[in-house]
């Protein structure tokens, strides 16, 4: 027997709970609860897509397809790169498959970092960002962004970064917040890396979600950054086929095959039936992409009004599933997480508090000092949902707070 089994196990992931998304959803199902936390779409993805991958699976091959990608795949995110955003890339050495974008994020980490590297990360931040830095043996440098707009502050940023910075990671559009990252903003960033002589990684997987005629600019079309950038997309995002796990990454040569290196030993490849009917999903036309922008906004605005109705204050989302919204108004003093709990519970609405994007602390486990949550008190609402749901969860709160 082991005399000491938290002392046996891996010091950075002992100090994690189980994540607050899994937490959430447990809850909601043992209740009844409508789940607005987990940010997953409750329909299926497009026809077109899930018939070209059975009949994939069907035809094969169904053998270990090469560790990069298929070709098709790796062609298909070249192609996209050129269509959207003007940028050329060779599908052969800069065009990276993984199993989808978590794995993405940690073979990137773990290609480019070295035991005590310094990262800058912004908070909130995505759950899975932290510890794996942590486990890459890195030293995380975080800067805090501050609601109602989580503007990028320029004298903290500077401050987090210095010679031992090695990589800045950005997600843009942002989850949580619903931040897309302005021009000035990225090229803040893509000035500090180039003065550092630091990657920047951007998790890009919202791209295609984005509202009100906001576009979104990879940082890897900004001057110099075609060597320092690292993009990833998603799959699962930008066909609403979450449980894929088709990722995607596109990055200069040399740090292609430095994140190829991580990714070999991490999942080494991923279905080929699912990357086939991925690429055959990333020729479809503009119209599919346009349509889906715009049925998510329709949902944004029909849960921001509902919310605000019923006494929320709701915080700008110019992209992504999810809105901030601040419910001070409500139930003053009490914990996002205890007002998630209730929430779920009594009104039958599942939300994901704030505080579960700045650290482990959240998970009611190990104590972060590396940063706070803002005193706003603030929970995240997805609306990739039907609208006929998410009227009837604002009914449920409307109910519930005396509103109907």
């Amino acid at each position: 027997m082991v005399s000491d089994p938290v002392a046996s196990v891996n010091s950075v992931l002992s100090g994690y709970g189980t994540t607050i998304f899994t937490v959430m959803s447990a809850l909601a199902q043992a209740h009844g609860a409508i789940n607005l936390g987990q940010g997953f779409p409750d329909g299926e993805g497009p026809d077109d897509i899930r018939e070209f991958a059975a009949r994939s699976l069907l035809d094969g091959p169904n053998q270990y397809p090469p560790a990069q990608g298929i070709p098709a795949l790796r062609q298909a995110v070249a192609a996209h790169n050129m269509r959207f955003y003007d940028l050329s890339v060779d599908w052969e050495h800069q065009v990276l498959v993984t199993s989808g974008a978590t794995e993405a994020l940690a073979a990137s980490l773990f290609g480019l970092l070295n035991p005590g590297d310094e990262v800058v990360l912004f908070a909130p931040l995505y759950d899975s960002y932290l510890p794996i830095v942590q486990l890459a043996g890195a030293v995380p440098r975080i800067v805090p962004l501050s609601p109602p707009d989580w503007a990028l502050p320029g004298e903290a940023l500077a401050a987090a970064c210095s010679a031992r910075t090695k990589l800045i990671l950005v997600n843009s559009p942002m989850n949580p917040t619903g931040k897309v990252f302005a021009q000035d903003e990225l090229s803040m960033l893509a000035e500090l890396a180039r003065r550092y002589d630091a990657y920047l990684l951007c998790d890009e997987v919202y791209e295609h979600l984005t509202f009100d005629g906001v576009g979104h600019v990879p940082a890897m079309t900004l001057p110099g950054m075609g060597e320092r950038a690292i993009r990833i997309g998603s799959a699962g995002k930008t066909f609403s086929l979450t449980g894929w796990k088709v990722g995607y990454i596109t990055a200069a040569t040399h740090l292609c095959a430095a994140i190829f290196k991580a990714h070999q030993f991490l999942t080494f490849t991923t279905p080929p039936n699912l990357q086939a009917a991925v690429a055959y999903g990333l020729a479809k036309p503009d119209s599919y992409f346009t349509t889906l922008s715009r049925d998510l906004q329709y949902c944004r605005d029909l849960l921001s009004d509902g919310l605000q109705n019923i006494g929320f204050s709701v915080l700008p989302s110019a992209g992504t599933y999810f809105l901030a919204a601040d419910f001070s108004l409500l139930a003053p003093g009490i914990s996002d997480v205890e007002f998630c709990r209730r929430l779920t519970i009594e009104a039958g609405v599942a939300a994901v508090p704030f505080s579960a994007f700045y650290g482990p602390a959240s998970t009611g486990s190990a104590a972060n000092p590396l940063v706070s949550p803002p005193e706003a008190q603030l929970v995240r609402f997805c609306f990739c949902k039907p609208p006929e749901l998410l009227e009837k969860a604002l009914a449920r709160l409307a109910s519930h707070f005396g509103g109907g």
